[in-house]
């Protein structure tokens, strides 16, 4: 029987068997070789600070609600960044073809049932390593806070956070035409942030704060645009610290909890800054129609595949799908010796 990776409380995850789906018409079934845990939202689960384990989301209204979770303990199949093989293809299907290799958002299971029409827009480049196809969504959501963040040619951006996404943030920033300041503690990862093209990296808890020695960069103007994305609300208000009057803050962490750390009244409201949010459920609305999730994945594997963005040196680790309780503490416990965390499932080639 097919496994799946499974949270059974708060720090307790592990792998459980899972029936086999039956394949339908226009349907095609892939075995996982590869998935990727995200260190944001994953590890929400894992810490139980996720809002759907205390609220109910109510799509219609777009609000959450005291009352029942939307989700509780035993949650099976979390994770958003896989890539496989097609094994099998309904009757119907004539793409993709079985042994083509996908990569496309199923959970952390070992085997998945996908509508054909998805799996064959996410065929894997064959210059890009199966591996690596795990980058696809990461890459897509650092791509739209760039995008929300529209940077242009000789500005000076700040990016929040050097985790998977901020460091594909500052690539693809710097790729943009922006000069890249990052703001990171971790010195292994600063020292990343480099090597993906910022031009300096600010600790968080330099004197004055990361505002102040990033006016001190900029001649004392401030950054024209920042990114958060480590998911702290203190680091947001760093992040609205650090914009000239007038500019733009793209909040896209997911923040957990009260907003501790954020003080309204200061520098956002003398110095009439926007925040943004960006989030991989929409594109930016001055965009109107002409980007979508789709086109987020596409464009962020075509620069993987032709060499302009290397996602080799954020895999940390590679561990077998039956180490996933190690794979998430490390994640939770050792952020300066983990960072894109990748499960391997028994079907990936040896």
């Amino acid at each position: 029987m097919p496994l799946v990776v499974q949270f059974t409380g708060t720090r307790q995850v592990g792998v459980a068997d899972e029936p086999s789906r039956p394949l339908g018409a226009g349907q095609v079934r892939i075995a996982t070789w590869y998935s990727g845990i995200s260190a944001g939202h994953e590890l929400t689960a894992y810490r139980g600070s996720n809002p759907y384990l205390t609220k109910t989301w109510d799509a219609g209204a777009r609000l959450f609600a005291d009352g029942a979770a939307s989700f509780s303990y035993p949650v099976s199949g979390w994770g958003y960044q896989e890539v496989g093989q097609v094994i099998e293809v309904a009757a119907d299907v004539s793409a993709p073809r079985v042994g083509d290799v996908v990569y496309g958002i199923w959970g952390h299971r070992a085997e998945a049932v996908v509508p054909a029409g998805i799996a064959a827009e996410r065929l894997l480049p064959a210059a890009v390593a199966p591996v690596h196809g795990v980058f696809a969504r990461a890459g897509a959501i650092a791509l739209n806070a760039v995008l929300a963040a529209d940077v242009h040619l000789g500005e000076q951006l700040a990016v929040f956070g050097q985790g998977v996404i901020g460091l594909l943030a500052t690539r693809l920033a710097g790729l943009d035409g922006g000069t890249v300041t990052a703001v990171e503690a971790l010195p292994e990862r600063a020292a990343l942030a480099a090597r993906f093209g910022a031009a300096q990296t600010v600790r968080p808890d330099v004197a004055g704060g990361a505002a102040a020695e990033l006016r001190r960069l900029t001649g004392g103007a401030g950054a024209d645009t920042a990114i958060e994305l480590s998911g702290s609300y203190r680091a947001l208000h760093e992040a609205v610290r650090s914009v000239r009057p007038t500019g733009r803050v793209v909040a896209a962490g997911f923040y957990q909890g009260d907003g501790v750390g954020l003080r309204l009244g200061e520098e956002f409201h003398h110095n009439r800054v926007e925040i943004v949010a960006s989030q991989i459920g929409g594109t930016p609305r001055a965009l109107g129609d002409r980007w979508n999730h789709d086109r987020l994945l596409r464009v962020f594997m075509a620069l993987v595949a032709d060499g302009r963005v290397g996602v080799e040196p954020l895999v940390s680790h590679v561990l077998s799908v039956a180490e996933v309780a190690r794979a998430f503490a490390l994640l939770d416990e050792s952020p300066a010796q983990a960072l894109q965390v990748v499960l391997r499932f028994p079907a990936a080639p040896a």
